[in-house]
């Protein structure tokens, strides 16, 4: 007899028989076990709404970020990896992934990556001149 769900320990007493492990052990096995699967249920759930939600491309459902103000509580608000990328872009005014890269010591596919994303979200603009891909903040005086 195999266990298939939890690890299991063969112990031996007059005859072989097969033991859950959480039985010899304890139950907090289990329940990080358990807690796991329910975690990863409701990923795979959220990712099947993702995943009708692009198969029907539908824009309406994208939150509302276009035009949003790059201040200080803006730049408070985001992840650690965007705001470095944003900031490093506020002091070089307008520059390429690669710029960004060499400044933040990170890989210009992740810059860029990092850059369209705020992109998305409505912080930057992105202008394309050639081959190569610029990236600004929209200063609000411009209008």
């Amino acid at each position: 007899m195999l266990c298939t769900l939890a690890p299991c320990i063969l112990v031996k007493h007059n005859e072989e028989k097969v033991v859950p492990s959480q039985e010899v052990i304890g139950k907090k096995p289990l329940m990080v076990l358990e807690k796991i699967r329910d975690s990863l249920q409701s990923l795979n759930e959220k990712m099947e709404v993702m995943i009708e939600l692009q198969k029907h491309d539908r824009k309406d459902l994208t939150p509302p970020f276009t035009d949003a103000p790059l201040d200080v509580m803006t730049l408070l608000s985001m992840p650690d990896h965007l705001r470095k990328t944003a900031m490093t872009l506020c002091r070089l005014g307008r520059a390429t992934a690669d710029e960004i890269a060499s400044q933040t010591q990170r890989a210009r596919a992740v810059e860029s990556a990092y850059l369209n994303q705020l992109v998305i979200m409505g912080y930057l603009k992105k202008e394309r001149k050639g081959r190569k891909a610029y990236f600004y903040v929209e200063r609000e005086n411009h209008g």
